[in-house]
């Protein structure tokens, strides 16, 4: 296990990346941290009276020029000074907001690069705010939910794991655990000056930790879902109207629609922001027999696609009636549990009644498309709880560390019960510290670490 505090002095390199998206624009951030920042930035940077870095005042701008080992300047620049241990990587920091073009920026990179720094890895930057203390882990797995959220039900979730809702909700439970553990320990210890062990108090705290894993717990399916998203295919025989149906539900003309069956031929994916919930629309080729090798190709990628989706929509076309390709397609797809829907319902004389199985829409007039998309959030969502103003689970290692933690307290009271020895029961209440710790890194290991800030994006 990681020991927080053993790894969390400064490391000797100082590290530099371009911490703005690459590519053209109007300005360009280059982060530079560690030990050796400020006496690097002295290196590459002319200013006015030519003041060391180290003797600015935190927090503050000044203007400067980088320049090449012979004088050359390269772009006119501010430096953004920060001390440690006020920064956010807890180390001495320079931040140079530069030209945003690809050649001033690869220059000054390169610059700092001879002059004693390294380029950073994927997000080392806040690797390093969490070995200093500056956020723990949980916050900072938020970071990079933030910059990848897609929604703004995504974003605010994530904004609230970065404030440290999840964490103070863990450090709650962790604290209710850490009394019962003391209790045990005490009283395995100093028997004659603590007597023999309250389990009755035991049994209370314990119950009351699992209270709040559930309460937790229960945010979990619908955290995930808001950061991950979900993954909708719309599947269906040729020219039932799944292109229209696409387009309609993005409000936009994304796939091409012609009266002839088997227009779309590959599969076509784009993003939809449902009711707050990112999701991947994937329109398909018309799933029937073909003597077409493209279209036997985009059919088989058809069934690829719905191989991992979290919801089928099976469209029927409305004017045809459920055809035997419709019902052999129906069983095909049973696995799945498709939502029905019936299109080109436009078509149909006004006093036809609604199909007994089903949702009724018009594609080509995006008739009875808001009830759809409300069909649609109903079923990915299912019975998942409301995201919470305050702390929710967003991470599948969140959800398996809490489950973990049930468990082992779940032992715990069992063991309780059956009136084994204390020691037995300090056991599982260790593992279930173990286990909440993993949450907010005070027991990840090495390796977890490594997995979760490789997902980061390099100068993050």
């Amino acid at each position: 296990m990681t020991d927080q505090k053993s790894i969390s002095a400064q490391p000797d390199d100082t590290i530099c990346a371009l911490a703005t998206p690459s590519g053209a624009g109007g300005i360009g951030v280059i982060r530079v941290s560690g030990l050796g920042a400020f006496a690097i930035a002295d290196r590459v940077s002319v200013r006015r009276g030519q003041k060391k870095c180290v003797d600015y005042s935190g927090h503050t701008l000044h203007r400067a020029e980088i320049t090449e080992r012979d004088g050359e300047v390269i772009d006119d620049v501010l430096l953004a000074v920060f001390h440690a241990p006020r920064s956010y990587t807890g180390e001495d920091v320079v931040e140079i907001s530069a030209h945003g073009g690809p050649v001033p920026l690869r220059r000054i990179i390169a610059r700092l690069l001879e002059s004693g720094a390294r380029l950073a890895r994927p997000g080392e930057f806040t690797q390093r705010a969490f070995l200093n203390g500056k956020m723990d882990l949980a916050q900072a797995e938020a970071v990079g939910d933030i910059i990848a959220a897609q929604t703004g039900a995504a974003h605010r979730l994530a904004r609230r794991q970065s404030a440290g809702f999840l964490s103070r909700a863990v450090a709650d439970m962790r604290s209710v655990v850490l009394g019962v553990l003391a209790r045990i320990e005490a009283s395995i210890d100093f028997p004659e000056d603590v007597g023999e062990l309250d389990t009755e108090l035991c049994q209370r705290e314990i119950a009351e930790a699992q209270t709040r894993i559930e309460t937790l717990l229960a945010t979990a399916d619908r955290g995930i879902l808001l950061r991950e998203g979900a993954k909708i295919v719309l599947a269906g025989r040729p020219n039932v109207g799944k292109s229209s149906l696409l387009n309609a539900l993005l409000q936009t003309d994304r796939a091409i629609v012609t009266p002839v069956p088997g227009t779309t031929r590959d599969v076509i994916e784009e993003t939809l922001n449902l009711r707050g919930i990112p999701v991947r629309l994937t329109d398909t080729a018309g799933l029937r027999e073909t003597s077409d090798e493209v279209e036997r190709i985009g059919v088989a990628r058809t069934r690829d696609s719905l191989s991992d989706a979290d919801l089928v929509v099976l469209i029927l076309d409305a004017t045809a009636g459920e055809t035997p390709e419709d019902t052999a397609l129906r069983t095909e797809l049973a696995q799945h549990a498709p939502l029905i829907v019936w299109n080109k319902w436009d078509l149909l004389p006004l006093e036809q009644a609604f199909p007994a199985e089903g949702l009724p829409v018009s594609a080509a007039i995006c008739w009875n498309i808001a009830p759809l998309e409300e069909a649609l959030a109903e079923r990915i969502l299912g019975g998942a709880a409301p995201a919470a103003d305050g702390a929710a689970v967003t991470h599948a290692r969140h959800k398996h560390a809490l489950e973990s933690a049930r468990t082992r307290l779940h032992d715990a009271r069992q063991t309780l019960e059956a009136d084994l020895p204390a020691d037995f029961v300090s056991i599982d209440i260790r593992g279930a510290l173990e286990a909440l710790g993993l949450i907010t890194g005070e027991t990840a290991t090495e390796d977890i670490l490594a997995e979760i800030f490789s997902k980061f994006c390099i100068g993050k």
